[in-house]
C-alpha cells in the first residue's frame, strides 16, 4: 500500500492563503484525526476554524473530541448553532459528557442548547454519577440482544444499529435490562444463522459496577485484555460499557496525577505549556512549604548535637552522604510499592512479606554500601578503623530503616483511603533524612564516648 505523505501546518496555510479550499479538504481526507489536531494546534484561531469547517461530520467530531479543552472553547464560539449541533449529534455522549465537564457554564448552556432531548436526558444521567467513577466515563451507546435471537436476526440488528455504536465488537445479551450474558461478533460470524443466541453466548460476563472506582475499572480491562467491560446498576441492569480507549485514558492520567504527587506538584490536568506561570506557583509551593516546615525537625536534631560535633567535626562530612543514601533508599522502595500497587501486584495484606523482603534487600545493600565506604574512609582517613566501623554500622541502619519507611507508608496509605503516591519521594525523603541523623549520632557518640 502506497503512504501518503503527511500533511502539515506549512502547507495548509500556503492552500488557506490560495484560497484553493476544494484541494485543502481533499487533503485533509487522508489525514488521521489525531494528526489534524497536532496541526490545528499550529495555526491561529481563523485558519483553526476554516480547517475545521471543511472536515467531514464524522471526522470533525473525532478531531473535537480530540483537542484541548482551550481549542474546543474557541471553536464552539466560532461556530454557528447548526454547526455545533452537526459536530455534537457525530459525538458520543460520554465525549460530550467529557468536554460538558472542562467548559465554563456560558459554553455549557449553548452546546445544551443544540442538543435534542434525548441526547440532553443521556448526558444528565451520565452527570449524575460520582466524578472518577465508572459511570461517569461509560458509554451509553451499545448493542443489546435477545438471548431468543437467531444468529441472522442478531447479525442484521448489528448492521441497522451498529454504525451509531461506539463498539460493534462485543454484543450483550440482556433480559428485562438485566445482563444474562455476552457474545463476540466473532462467534456471531462462524455460527450458523439458524442458531439461537442463547447457545452461543457466555454466561460467564466479567462487569463493573456504576460507583466503581475508575482507575480499577481501567485496570481490570487492562488485565484481561478486554475490548470494552459492560456497566451495571445496584439492580444488576445493563446501563453502559466502557472501552478500552477511554480506559487509556484513565490510565494516562492516573499516572500522570501520580507521578506529580510523587514529585511534589499538585496534580494538574493541563498540560505544562497550558498551564500558567501562577498556576504554576500555586501547584508547587504548598509541598514545597510543607517540606522546608518538616525539615526544621533535622535542623533542631542536628543543633542538640552540636557538642558531640564539636569535640569531633569530622563527623559533619559525612552528614550529606549518610541522609541522601537513606533518602535514595527509600524513594526506592516506595517507588517500586506504589508501582505495585497501581498494577494490583501488591495489596495491604502483603505488608509484611513485603516488610521482610525489604530488610533482606537492605541488609545486603546496606553490607556493600557500607564495605565500600569503609575502604574509602581507610585510604583518605589514614585507617581510622573505628571511624569505618561506625559509619558502617551507620549505613547498614540507614538503609533498613530508609527502605521500610520506603515500603510501609504507601501501604498504610493505600489501607486508609489516601493516595500512595503522597508517600513519595520529596515526603520519605524528610522523613528518613531525621532518622538517620538520629541513628548516627546516636551511634557515633556511642562508639566515640563523646
Amino acid at each position: 500500500m502506497e503512504q501518503k505523505n503527511r500533511l502539515d501546518a506549512g502547507q495548509i496555510i500556503g492552500l488557506l492563503d490560495m484560497h484553493d479550499f476544494k484541494q485543502l479538504k481533499e487533503e485533509l481526507e487522508s489525514v488521521h484525526p489525531v494528526d489534524i489536531v497536532d496541526i490545528l494546534e499550529e495555526l491561529n484561531k481563523k485558519q483553526r476554524t476554516l480547517v475545521f469547517r471543511l472536515l467531514a461530520k464524522e471526522e470533525a467530531a473525532e478531531v473535537f473530541t480530540d483537542m484541548n479543552s482551550d481549542m474546543r472553547e474557541d471553536l464552539i464560539n466560532a461556530l454557528t448553532d447548526s454547526e455545533l449541533e452537526e459536530v455534537m449529534d457525530e459525538m458520543y455522549v460520554d465525549d460530550t459528557v467529557d468536554v460538558l465537564e472542562e467548559m465554563p457554564a456560558n459554553v455549557v448552556d449553548r452546546i445544551l442548547t443544540v442538543t435534542d432531548e434525548e441526547t440532553r436526558q443521556k448526558i444528565n444521567a451520565l452527570l449524575q454519577y460520582p466524578e472518577d467513577s465508572a459511570g461517569s466515563i461509560m458509554n451509553i451507546e451499545y448493542i443489546s440482544l435477545r438471548r431468543d435471537m437467531t444468529v441472522a436476526d442478531a447479525i442484521l440488528k448489528i448492521r441497522q444499529v451498529g454504525i451509531n455504536k461506539e463498539t460493534i465488537y462485543t454484543c450483550y445479551v440482556t433480559e428485562k435490562k438485566k445482563l444474562i450474558g455476552m457474545v463476540d461478533v466473532k462467534d456471531l460470524l462462524t455460527a450458523g444463522e439458524s442458531r439461537l443466541i442463547r447457545e452461543i453466548m457466555d454466561e460467564n460476563v466479567l462487569c463493573a459496577r456504576t460507583l466503581d472506582d475508575q482507575e480499577y475499572v481501567a485496570n481490570m480491562i487492562n488485565k484481561y485484555g478486554l475490548v470494552a467491560i459492560p456497566v451495571i446498576d445496584h439492580e444488576n441492569c445493563l446501563v453502559g460499557i466502557v472501552t478500552v480507549d477511554d480506559a487509556m485514558l484513565v490510565l494516562q492520567d492516573e499516572a500522570t496525577e501520580d507521578i506529580s504527587i510523587m514529585a511534589g506538584v499538585s496534580p494538574n490536568e493541563d498540560s505544562y505549556f497550558e498551564t500558567s506561570v501562577l498556576r504554576q506557583v500555586r501547584n508547587r509551593t504548598p509541598w514545597l512549604m510543607l517540606l522546608m516546615l518538616s525539615a526544621t525537625v533535622t535542623g533542631e536534631i542536628l543543633g542538640y548535637y552540636e557538642n558531640a560535633m564539636a569535640a569531633m567535626p569530622i563527623l559533619i562530612t559525612f552528614i550529606p552522604m549518610l541522609m541522601g543514601t537513606g533518602g535514595n533508599c527509600g524513594s526506592q522502595s516506595s517507588t517500586l510499592i506504589i508501582r505495585g500497587l497501581a498494577v494490583g501486584e501488591i495489596e495491604f495484606s502483603d505488608i509484611f512479606k513485603v516488610i521482610f523482603k525489604e530488610i533482606r534487600v537492605a541488609v545486603i545493600v546496606g553490607s556493600l554500601l557500607a564495605f565500600v565506604n569503609g575502604i574509602r574512609i581507610c585510604i583518605m582517613y589514614d585507617r581510622d578503623i573505628m571511624l569505618a566501623v561506625a559509619l558502617g554500622i551507620t549505613m547498614i541502619a540507614v538503609v533498613v530503616i530508609a527502605k521500610c519507611i520506603g515500603c510501609i507508608l504507601p501501604l498504610i496509605a493505600k489501607k486508609i483511603g489516601i493516595d500512595p503516591a503522597i508517600m513519595a519521594a520529596p515526603l520519605i525523603t524528610t522523613i528518613t533524612d531525621t532518622c538517620t541523623i538520629l541513628v548516627y549520632f546516636n551511634i557515633v557518640t556511642t562508639v566515640f564516648h563523646l
